[in-house]
């Protein structure tokens, strides 16, 4: 504490007067509230002690007793929303940098004489809306964790949180026109692809309003150029292939992200994809999600090359710092400016990692150390990886990042609120939505005598 209050000090006695920037500040609005040893400060009594040049001051939780600040025994700024409305005005009031450029991991290559830059230049803009997209996936998942371990969620669910990265960086780096199918870890893209964390949170829970109308769950989501979520292992890579062909045979100029994961990575089907889609030089970008582990089991063990990118043999590929939301969107933009040049698929690995088990069966720690998985968020975390670098290059403030996780708990709280009081599909409806056109007919149910109509 005396050493924080020393470097306080240090530079609020260095700090110029200067007034706020742009319009002056309101005369007494209120930054903390009154109470039993709480002491109100107005904008005034700041910019008298030289706290107005010092936005980040409002973080600090007790400020005791300084002789050359002449404060009284003890500041306590409340976190009310008189507060929050202040640390808006400061935040309002500081000069942001609009960009700012990093440096980012050099990808892996195979057969490729170059590949994505080791540059990126990130505006303040796209930053808020990464850091919000990631930490909006990143509190679903732990909703649906929620939801599940007191039985609200039932079945398959597997979630994806730690690999926030994949998904946001990924749909940074292609148009909404192009497609993406994945496997079933997929809450994070059909979030990133457009849905709501309403719609999304209201299918895990099976309800009427979820984006499959409560009849998919947690394994198959769909959105407009998002075909899933699909639960047999592997099955939807050559899907994938097939969706690519679409995208050449009607001459758009469009890709399919095919994802799998690690644990996928071995099966035959991938092999048989990869074929027809370099014969045909389809514009389909394989990416293989490798989060280390498999279904139990670590991926030395159930690969005998654990080189993914590799794996397309013929086939260029990239090996991706998968926790880099930088990193992950500069390698999509140039697979995908790759495949759209008419030279056939291209394969990417993104190392990623997932904090939770493979899925809710599974504790994930019978096959790893809970040190490993703390110390993977302790050095790799992507969305702290991104608050870091926002923060450092002054592209947006550490109350202004506050401000955003404030509001995206509350808008999780509501939707899942809506996911719980939703009503269930009624069974007359189960033959709904077989077909996208057709005309209604009959579908004969469990007891042959039973019949549903079908509504597109």
């Amino acid at each position: 504490m005396r050493k924080m209050l020393a470097a306080v000090s240090r530079v609020l006695s260095g700090a110029s007067q200067k007034p706020f920037a742009g319009s002056p500040p309101p005369r007494h609005l209120t930054v903390g509230r009154k109470l039993s040893s709480r002491y109100e400060v107005t904008f005034e009594s700041a910019q008298r002690h030289g706290l107005a040049t010092l936005p980040s001051l409002v973080s600090i939780s007790r400020l005791k007793q300084s002789s050359h600040l002449g404060l009284p025994k003890c500041w306590d700024y409340s976190h009310s929303l008189k507060t929050r409305q202040a640390s808006r005005v400061l935040v309002a009031s500081r000069n942001f940098a609009n960009d700012a450029t990093f440096e980012i991991k050099k990808c892996d290559l195979h057969r490729l004489e170059e590949g994505p830059p080791v540059t990126t230049v990130l505006t303040r803009e796209d930053g808020l809306k990464y850091y919000r997209m990631m930490q909006t996936v990143r509190r679903m998942e732990l909703k649906a964790d929620q939801l599940y371990k007191q039985k609200i969620i039932r079945g398959f669910c597997h979630l994806c949180d730690g690999q926030e990265a994949c998904c946001v960086g990924l749909e940074a780096g292609i148009n909404p026109t192009d497609h993406l199918i994945t496997a079933y870890r997929a809450h994070g893209f059909t979030f990133t692809r457009g849905l709501s964390v309403r719609e999304i949170l209201a299918e895990l829970t099976g309800r009427k309003g979820g984006c499959a109308k409560g009849k998919g769950g947690s394994m198959h989501m769909y959105a407009k150029n998002f075909y899933g979520g699909n639960g047999i292992v592997g099955a939807q890579v050559p899907l994938g292939a097939g969706i690519a062909l679409a995208c050449k045979y009607n001459g758009k100029d469009e890709v399919c992200l095919t994802l799998y994961g690690d644990g996928a990575a071995n099966q035959g089907q991938i092999f048989e994809a990869y074929n027809m889609a370099a014969l045909w030089k389809l514009p389909c970008i394989f990416i293989c999600e490798n989060n280390r582990y498999g279904m139990g089991t670590s991926v030395e063990r159930a690969a005998a090359s654990t080189d993914y990118y590799k794996r397309g043999d013929f086939i260029p590929g990239l090996r991706v710092d998968g926790m880099d939301i930088l990193c992950v969107r500069e390698a999509t933009r140039f697979a995908a400016a790759y495949c759209r040049s008419g030279k056939g698929p291209i394969l990417m690995e993104l190392q990623t990692y997932r904090y939770h088990g493979h899925s809710m069966s599974d504790p994930g720690v019978s096959y790893r150390t809970r040190e490993e998985i703390q110390e993977v968020r302790s050095k790799s975390d992507p969305i702290m990886l991104l608050k870091d670098r926002m923060v450092n290059s002054n592209l947006a403030s550490v109350e202004e990042l506050k401000e955003i996780d404030v509001e995206v708990r509350k808008e999780i709280e509501d939707a899942a609120q809506f996911a719980t009081a939703d009503p269930e599909p009624p069974l007359e409806e189960l033959g709904y939505h077989i077909y996208s056109s057709d005309p209604p007919f009959e579908v004969r149910g469990a007891n042959q005598w039973i019949k549903f109509k079908s509504v597109s």
